[in-house]
């Protein structure tokens, strides 16, 4: 797990807070722990590798399309 660093300017705490949220949620440590918050089958964690990868290929060929039209 990376350091995550948040600094508060002007005693912002509530900007210090989203920004927080924001670096936890994009280093998806907010799905590790709900993952692990349960016993997964390993049927049902091929399968969820499977749709994550299906959603992967997807999403880069979506991108491969968008760069071709330009």
């Amino acid at each position: 797990m990376k350091d995550l660093e948040v600094k508060v300017f002007d005693n912002d705490l509530e900007k210090a807070m989203r920004v927080l949220k924001k670096k936890i949620q994009n280093d998806g440590l907010f799905r590790r722990l709900k993952m692990k918050k349960a016993y997964e089958k390993p049927s049902e964690s091929r399968r969820r590798k499977q749709r994550e990868s299906v959603r992967r290929l997807r999403s880069a060929a979506r991108k491969a399309r968008s760069r071709g039209r330009r």
